[in-house]
């Protein structure tokens, strides 16, 4: 099961499996749009607040994150604001 916010992981494997000469181009744009979104989240989520099987998941589909800080973690540390300075 996916993390809250996240992308299921059976519509990753659907629309993976599903041949692109197959799809509309609605289902294209809702895959590119859904992947984007997915991608941002693995990114804005830090891997330590990730479920063991949304790790698993984001490391088989490339997604993965390799630290456990959070964007908006880092950007209040380069302005001084958050615990790292």
């Amino acid at each position: 099961m996916s993390d809250t916010g996240r992308e299921s992981f059976t519509d990753k494997a659907s629309a993976a499996i599903k041949p692109d000469s197959q799809k509309s181009t609605t289902e294209h744009f809702g895959d590119k749009m859904k992947g984007h979104g997915d991608s941002m989240a693995s990114t804005l989520q830090p891997n330590s607040e990730k479920s063991g099987t949304q790790k698993a998941g984001d490391a088989f589909s490339s997604n993965s994150n390799h630290n456990d800080q959070s964007l908006l973690d880092k950007a209040k540390n380069a302005v001084g604001m958050g615990d790292k300075h």
